[in-house]
């Protein structure tokens, strides 16, 4: 009989400072302790490139700081985000040359729109486990296409015509999208034991709420074949669903951000201009001390996924609390915190609409 196989799945790393091994150190143990961790990688790491328009353009981070990723534990990076392109085909192939020599395996960005969707499968126990990646924000630029480099996507309709983009109002899914994950999951399906999605999607810095189409996108991709499907971009935790018996986490908020890109004290115009466009637009005052993460309060109540396949193949789904520490270091919750992180996640779970869950003390998760 096949063994139990564990999962942990983090949020968007983010790692612009220098020493990554200690902002990760926090959430290691959780990293180590299974048997596969996968994050989602949101910028290039590069030294070079040229900076894409189109959207607020993050610095490529330091590139020995992909080689602390997998230090920390993580084995799979999903990279389809709407920062992977910032500093062009440059930064995507520096970061997977940087990824192959620490032994990461990743998808969703590549060379080309082929290489971008390529399938990521890696042995965890005595399972093959599967990963997809896509962007489902945009901007369109980051894309890639026959020969030009980018990131995989699913196309999302906007409310009016305009093109996609982080800051569009995207209401629909499209034939097209569906289209793409279903060839795209039956082409794993038949490779892979166990297959994930990962869906770049939703709007950032706002508690609970789910844009129209994320539940579509997330159900399409259950309906594909999907096992698990992963949600990223939104710098602030989601609730999560099963359909068809599946787990849906709509947004795992943040694994690891540590960051000066995002404060007001810079020399970028147009990222200091969005530091503080995004307090008008969203709401939020970020706490002083989050120099940083300076993101909505409610980030400071974070989580890892868990996935537990078991020996018969059914599917456990579960948290891990995180508190995120001032200015920015993620650790793993415990005590009155851990309880609180758990009773947050219920809470936005059911403001967002979607059925109840209840969160048990080990972090198992049940609707």
């Amino acid at each position: 009989m096949r063994k139990a196989v564990t999962i942990v799945l983090a949020g968007d790393l983010v790692l612009d400072e220098p020493d990554a091994p200690y902002w990760l150190a926090g959430i290691a143990p959780a990293l180590k302790g299974a048997d596969l961790a996968v994050a989602h990688l949101e910028v290039p790491h590069t030294a070079r490139g040229q900076e894409l328009q189109g959207d607020v353009p993050a610095p490529g981070a330091p590139p020995e700081n992909i080689a602390a990723i997998a230090g920390a534990g993580f084995h799979m990076l999903s990279l389809a985000g709407n920062h992977i392109a910032d500093c062009g085909a440059e930064g995507i192939a520096d970061t997977l040359a940087l990824m192959a020599d620490a032994g990461l395996i990743g998808t969703g960005a590549g060379a080309s729109l082929l290489e971008a969707r390529r399938l990521a499968i890696l042995v965890a126990g005595d399972r093959r486990i599967g990963l997809l990646s896509y962007n489902c924000v945009g901007p369109e630029n980051s894309w890639a296409g026959d020969e030009q480099a980018g990131c995989a996507y699913l196309r999302i309709e906007t409310a009016d015509g305009t093109p996609i983009a982080p800051a569009a109002d995207l209401v629909r899914v499209t034939d097209e999208a569906v289209e793409v994950l279903r060839a795209d999951v039956a082409a794993l399906r038949a490779k892979a034991d166990f297959v994930m999605v990962a869906l770049h999607k939703g709007v950032v810095h706002t508690p609970a709420r789910l844009a129209p189409y994320e539940r579509a996108i997330s159900h399409a991709a259950i309906e594909a074949g999907a096992d698990a499907v992963i949600g990223h971009h939104a710098h602030i935790v989601r609730g999560i669903e099963f359909h068809h018996g599946k787990p849906i986490f709509h947004g795992l908020g943040n694994g690891c951000v540590v960051t000066s890109a995002l404060s007001p004290a810079q020399d970028h115009p147009a990222r200091r201009e969005w530091a503080e466009r995004r307090k008008a637009l969203f709401g939020f005052e970020p706490d002083p001390a989050y120099t940083l993460a300076p993101f909505h309060p409610d980030a400071v109540n974070a989580m890892l996924g868990r996935l537990t396949v078991h020996e018969d193949g059914r599917i456990e789904a579960g948290i891990i609390p995180v508190d995120v520490l001032a200015p920015g270091r993620p650790v793993l919750a415990a005590g009155e915190r851990k309880a609180q992180i758990a009773r947050y996640i219920e809470s936005i779970t059911t403001r967002a609409g979607l059925a109840p869950i209840t969160i048990a003390d080990d972090g198992t998760v049940s609707a």
